[in-house]
């Protein structure tokens, strides 16, 4: 009770102790604009994925070498994409979704960053569920796995709308750097806002657990940590784990720097997801196209005169 009345104090200054409201009520503020503002956006997203894979099937059958534990064999993929977000049209509650166009995969071009805006802004503009699952096969084909997706707004979890679906619990005290931080227990009610997981071929949305960090000086919400479990068909235990941090734009409102994920089997990590995201753009200003521009039909070319016999 003392460190949680200590951490009240420290984040409004004041000599009473505030209301729990008052904290979430920031936070609300914070995820309604990013809400508002971060479809406006588009920045370029650096996944790295970290693969545990199955041994070699190549086994040496005499000497030492036989003897010896298979090595764990890793593999790790480089995939850069142009990144925004958008609400679905054909949703009733039209949350943000993530939207990718892969510009290079381990180094090698994929497509031009022109082309990849191009084709993100218009699937932006169509913003439906087929669209989108049609970016996620184009993403997932150039070899990834367990790929989790939509972590990055996951602050909308702490909108008003976003809160009446969550069990906010204890508090603690903590750093994120030199600041110093609230951090704050929730869960989700229901799968409503959860991941939207991908293993192989099936897809499933989960609710959430995990903690909020609020910076204290001004009650910024600056990281959320979130996991969830579940069971697969043979009866391992499935784990994703996932940080996200968030830095205030240039533009004004928050924006993901980087979200950290990692999938488990039975507590041993076999896939880790690491998402950089460089700086956001505006459409309207920064980038050089807009979510209204289209490409120009190519002029007609006017009929050869008739030569004359």
């Amino acid at each position: 009770m003392r460190l949680l009345l200590a951490a009240f104090l420290a984040f409004f200054g004041a000599k009473a102790q505030p209301d729990l409201k008052a904290v979430l009520t920031r936070v609300a503020e914070e995820a309604d604009a990013f809400q508002e503002n971060l479809p406006k956006a588009l920045t370029t997203e650096t996944l790295v994925q970290r693969t545990v894979l199955s041994p070699s099937r190549f086994q040496p059958r005499i000497g030492a070498a036989a003897e010896a534990a298979p090595k764990i064999r890793e593999r790790v993929r480089e995939i850069v994409s142009e990144y925004s977000v958008a609400g679905l049209h054909d949703t009733e509650s039209n949350e943000l979704v993530e939207f990718r166009q892969v510009i290079s995969v381990d180094g090698k071009p994929v497509q031009s960053v022109e082309n990849a805006r191009r084709a993100l802004s218009l699937g932006v503009q169509s913003a439906d569920d087929r669209v989108r699952k049609h970016m996620l096969e184009e993403f997932a084909k150039h070899g990834l796995v367990d790929i989790a997706t939509d972590y990055a707004p996951i602050l909308l979890a702490f909108s008003k709308r976003g809160l009446r679906n969550m069990v906010i619990g204890e508090v603690a005290q903590g750093q994120v750097g030199a600041d110093t931080v609230l951090i704050l227990g929730w869960k989700q009610k229901t799968a409503e806002g959860g991941e939207l997981e991908f293993h192989g071929r099936q897809a499933a949305h989960l609710p959430l657990t995990g903690t909020l960090w609020i910076r204290e000086s001004d009650g910024l919400p600056v990281r959320v940590q979130t996991w969830a479990q579940s069971f697969d068909r043979a009866k391992h235990l499935i784990r994703d784990e996932a940080t996200v941090d968030y830095v205030r734009s240039s533009h004004g409102f928050l924006t993901p720097a980087s979200v950290l994920h990692r999938h488990l089997v039975d507590g041993m990590m076999m896939t880790e997801n690491l998402y950089r995201y460089e700086p956001f753009k505006l459409f309207s200003s920064d980038a050089e196209i807009k979510f209204t521009e289209l490409p120009p039909d190519p002029p007609a070319t006017p009929p050869a005169p008739a030569k004359k016999k």
